[in-house]
């Protein structure tokens, strides 16, 4: 019913946005593994709400509980369940769309398929499902450190502010440093008074993150169905609001000539090296031991706190007026969704290759 991801390594997240509480059950982590709760509670509390004026201001600490799979502080083998409890719900707030539906919203497709919606945020539709995803990739961060895999993602663009430096010219240890998640201090001001301006405006705006996985061994990867940015691609594209995925020279690299956009191959200190890196780290499908980068496009949060023409479940033409708590904009806190995304693709990956290996 499309509420998992994985095959090696498995997770089901559940709950909806004003029901009792959100989680995620994780299987087929390896046992044995030391696992930092207070880390998955700092990746939380990065895409948590309330955290600055440039996001909602719904206050939910998102304080998760393990119920099972960790046994004195390291992974046993079997599922690991993460409970994260709502505690500031105001369903009221969506009583008066109870019946109506909500311009570029999931009401109206909802409705078609199940015949019936959560018109509390959306319900399983909001991007409040996305904590259970956060609390997972934690998990499979910790799995990939233990292998010197590392994963970042930022804020490269808000509406027409857009970062041109490469993440090679940026320093990655920056990205915690401002609201927006923007490496570069001049542009991150930048992006912070923009979108200031369009909450105040009672509007909202898109953009995209960056990501980017160092460390990644080659041979990561299927051939054909399974290829790695195919995989990179779908759990991207599986975010809320998120319209658009390129890896590597994407569409810039139309551009060029095959001449410009191939990777020559060289050997440095006994390692098989590329002298560029247009492939994104990804060749045939499978990783070559470059950096993998990415870049994810948001689209404007549909919920806007203006009057909008719509109609109702009758097919009546109605007003929907915006009301509730929304980000203007969602790229600063979908950072850490694009990291634990990425993390539960790689290390999905890994555990596959090393079970494919006698």
């Amino acid at each position: 019913m499309g509420n998992s991801y994985g095959k090696r390594l498995r997770i089901t997240t559940f709950g909806e946005s004003h029901g009792k509480a959100i989680g995620v059950i994780v299987d087929g982590c390896p046992a044995g593994l030391a696992l930092d709760e207070n880390f998955i509670q700092s990746e939380l509390d990065r895409r948590k709400p309330g955290q600055s004026k440039i996001t909602t201001q719904r206050k939910e600490k998102d304080e998760m509980q393990i119920l099972s799979g960790v046994f004195e502080g390291r992974t046993t083998g079997t599922p690991i369940q993460i409970l994260i409890w709502n505690q500031d719900a105001k369903s009221k707030d969506y009583s008066h769309i109870a019946e109506k539906f909500r311009p570029s919203h999931a009401d109206y497709t909802y409705h078609q398929k199940f015949g019936i919606r959560d018109y509390r945020g959306g319900g399983r539709s909001s991007a409040r499902e996305t904590a259970a995803r956060v609390a997972a990739g934690a998990i499979a961060k910790q799995l990939l450190a233990s292998e010197n895999i590392e994963i970042y993602a930022y804020v490269s663009q808000v509406g027409d502010i857009r970062l041109e430096k490469s993440y090679n010219e940026l320093d990655l240890s920056k990205i915690e440093d401002n609201i927006v998640r923007c490496p570069d201090a001049e542009m991150a001001e930048r992006m912070i008074d923009l979108i200031d301006g369009v909450r105040k405006d009672r509007d909202t705006i898109g953009g995209i993150v960056t990501g980017v996985i160092k460390g990644v061994p080659p041979g990561l990867g299927e051939p054909v169905f399974d290829r790695l940015h195919a995989e990179l691609a779908k759990a991207m594209m599986s975010i809320n609001a998120v319209k658009g995925f390129e890896y590597g020279s994407g569409f810039e690299g139309v551009k060029m000539r095959g001449s410009e956009h191939n990777d020559l191959m060289v050997t440095e200190n006994d390692q098989f090296r590329t002298k560029t890196n247009f492939s994104g780290g990804i060749q045939g499908g499978i990783s070559n031991g470059e950096d993998i980068y990415f870049n994810v496009a948001f689209k404007p949060v549909a919920t806007i706190m203006k009057d909008q023409e719509s109609v109702d479940e009758k097919g009546e033409s109605t007003i929907v007026s915006g009301k509730g708590r929304h980000d203007p904009c969602v790229v600063p806190r979908a950072v850490p969704i694009v990291e634990a995304m990425a993390a539960l693709v790689i290390a999905d990956f890994y555990l596959l290759n090393k079970t494919s290996k006698l």
